[in-house]
């Protein structure tokens, strides 16, 4: 059977045959960026989890994961101002901080499954959690309870480098690790400045 060849190939077969490399053009097009894979929607990050956004109307927190499962219990003293409730539809252990109409913080606890975007979740110990972060977290004592109980922030944005200082940026964003007196965490915190309250709203 006789193939037809291009002029490129019968050019190429040429200069082989004569001793002479085939030099390939340099490519016009740009090399692929690689892209880093998505973070997973069901992990908590400092800005949120899932289809809940620090920032959000409470609104919108209820068109996301639905109405308080619970409006009989109180999360706050004022209601209006601060709230605390687990959406009919959020995970088992999950709950949300409403102040002024606006979601601020959301907490996991007791039996959540649910991990941080570093793998993180309720059960884990403190050491893993500072080893992982390295400088990156700032630890505080435990305001009630002694050593090994303590609290381990980790601020992606405006957030403080040493202990001791309040964060009141509404832009900062971080995650609290609540940590007990077995040394292994007991609650996780992320979002804004909220997440440095220590008694739900207060």
């Amino acid at each position: 059977m006789i193939r037809t060849l291009s002029a490129a190939a019968v050019s190429a077969l040429l200069l082989v045959a004569c001793g002479q490399e085939q030099v390939e053009p340099a490519s016009s097009e740009t090399p692929p960026v690689a892209v880093a894979p998505p973070t997973d929607p069901n992990v908590l990050t400092a800005t949120g989890f899932g289809p809940l956004r620090i920032g959000m109307t409470k609104a919108e927190v209820v068109a996301a994961l639905g109405d308080d499962s619970d409006p009989s219990s109180v999360g706050g003293p004022e209601p209006e101002v601060c709230d605390q409730w687990r959406p009919t539809r959020a995970p088992e252990g999950l709950l949300v901080m409403i102040q002024n109409g606006v979601l601020t913080r959301i907490s996991i606890a007791r039996t959540s499954t649910l991990k941080t975007d570093r793998g993180f979740g309720v059960g884990d110990a403190a050491a893993a959690v500072k080893a992982a972060y390295g400088a990156a977290a700032v630890v505080e004592p435990h305001k009630y309870s002694p050593a090994p109980a303590e609290d381990i922030f980790v601020w992606t944005t405006g957030g403080p480098v040493a202990p001791g200082r309040y964060v009141e940026d509404p832009a900062a964003r971080g995650v609290r690790y609540e940590i007990d007196g077995e040394g292994k965490v007991g609650i996780i915190h992320v979002g804004g400045p909220s997440i440095q309250l220590v008694e739900g709203c207060a």
